[in-house]
């Protein structure tokens, strides 16, 4: 290379540094000049995904029921069944009295040991904000919220979503479902089978004993639950559980259960006459809508009248995303709903971002987190929409519509004009930017998408 072109690469190369320190000095004089114009951590959290006013008590109580029906594996196939009390742990999330945090008090640390066969077991641990057994705030009334995990997972998976809910003026009751452990390959499918005869009829049970407290009992958390406004969140397993307890009755003829013994669906059946109560509806993931597997028709989907909100990966294979949910979105014709999209997410959209063990093996990792979105990136934005449903429909909050109403289907088409070397810094988009998703940061409402349609449609 010759003498010339080698000084020329050089006087290239210094100029590019010298662009990249008047960058940055630039960059960070502006930042300096324009500080983050909202609180909260991390910044880039949409606006609702932020927690609320509310200090969060948290306590674990047991549930009993007796006269359920359960069965053996010889059961799938002679249809035997048996009678069992079943004993289930709740997780109670409310607004707790502000001096919880006081006098050295620390919040909660959840823990849970993952141990499916054939894998060592994991224990996860994941810090909340909540105070242990903290007294609730007296004298005042909150929605109440169920929340039901999917296929083996448990009370606490999405603490950090109960938690946000409760911060903002909510009792949230996370059931664990206490799904038959997996000790071998064989035991899967009587596993499954128990929960799909199960999973409404524990949200069901739990619910109505619940308000049955909330009535009677003049002190804790059941004296501050507001009966008259019940919302419904489940994940997969539970979003199948969660659609039939809203009025979705099931198909009852779909081969699905065939590997359920008939008088184990009788008592599902006869609570679906029952009217729960339900207000809204949150489905992430909801199983059971693919083809090869579906448990509703469109006919008995189009039953629930509470306003229904999915949440999905566009990659999802578990629960079939172009099959299977975005069926169940379409079949929801007899209410208004709305189904927020992750592109490129598949099924573990919802959940708390766990630091994994190291060494930890793969399919523990695989069950809690995502292959291309950050966990704690998909939960603020969960947080963020939760937000926006739960205060529009069981608050009455009109305002929120216009959080979920947003202006383009396509996040990445959202637009939001600024002037040369304008700097933002964190602005959330309000009403002066109508046509960038509200509440959003500029250039962050991305990957996303927001499918909206009206009952009769």
């Amino acid at each position: 290379m010759s003498e010339t072109k080698v000084a020329a690469m050089k006087k290239r190369h210094i100029a590019l540094a010298a662009l990249a320190i008047i960058g940055v000095g630039g960059g960070t004089a502006a930042f300096v000049a324009a500080p983050t114009i909202h609180e909260g951590a991390p910044g880039e959290t949409p606006e609702l995904g932020r927690y609320g006013d509310y200090t969060v008590g948290t306590q674990e109580l047991v549930f009993s029921m007796s006269d359920r029906i359960t069965f053996e594996k010889l059961g799938m196939a002679t249809g035997g069944t048996s009678s069992e009390t079943r004993e289930l742990q709740v997780r109670m999330y409310y607004p707790a009295q502000a001096e919880s945090g006081a006098a050295g008090a620390s919040p909660v640390t959840y823990t849970h040991t993952m141990d499916p066969p054939d894998m060592e077991p994991v224990t996860l641990e994941y810090a909340g904000i909540a105070y242990p057994d903290a007294s609730a705030i007296s004298g005042e009334k909150y929605p109440l919220v169920i929340m039901s995990h999917g296929f083996n997972g448990w009370s606490t998976q999405a603490s950090n979503l109960a938690e946000h809910i409760a911060s903002r003026g909510y009792v949230v009751a996370s059931i664990y479902h206490a799904d038959m452990k997996l000790e071998g390959a064989t035991d899967f499918l009587h596993s499954f089978a128990k929960v799909l005869a199960s999973r409404s009829l524990d949200q069901r049970q739990i619910l109505t004993q619940i308000l049955e407290r909330a009535g009677s009992d003049n002190s804790g958390a059941f004296a501050a639950i507001d009966t008259e406004q019940i919302g419904l969140i489940g994940y997969s397993m539970g979003g199948y559980g969660a659609l039939a307890t809203a009025g979705g009755d099931y198909d009852y003829d779909s081969g699905t259960y065939g590997v359920v013994p008939s008088d184990a669906m009788a008592p599902v059946r006869a609570a679906a006459g029952d009217d729960a109560g339900i207000d809204a509806v949150i489905a992430f993931a909801p199983w059971g809508g693919q083809s090869d597997n579906r448990v509703w028709s469109a006919e008995t989907l189009g039953q629930i009248i509470a306003p229904v909100m999915i949440v999905a990966g566009n990659q999802d294979d578990v629960s079939n995303y172009e099959d299977g949910i975005s069926w169940i979105f379409d079949s929801l014709g007899g209410t208004d709903r709305h189904m927020l999209v992750f592109r490129e997410a598949r099924h573990n959209i919802v959940g708390n971002a766990f630091e994994m063990p190291e060494g930890a093996p793969f399919r523990a990792i695989e069950f809690v987190n995502e292959p291309v979105w950050r966990q704690d990136r998909i939960n603020s934005i969960n947080q963020h929409f939760v937000a926006a449903f739960l205060d529009l429909h069981l608050k009455g909050n009109e305002e929120m519509a216009a959080y979920l109403d947003v202006p383009v289907k396509d996040a990445n088409a959202s637009t939001w004009d600024v002037s040369t070397g304008e700097q933002l810094n964190g602005k959330l988009a309000g009403e002066g930017e109508p046509d960038h998703w509200r509440g959003f940061q500029r250039r962050w409402a991305v990957g996303l998408e927001m499918h909206r349609k009206a009952a009769g449609e």
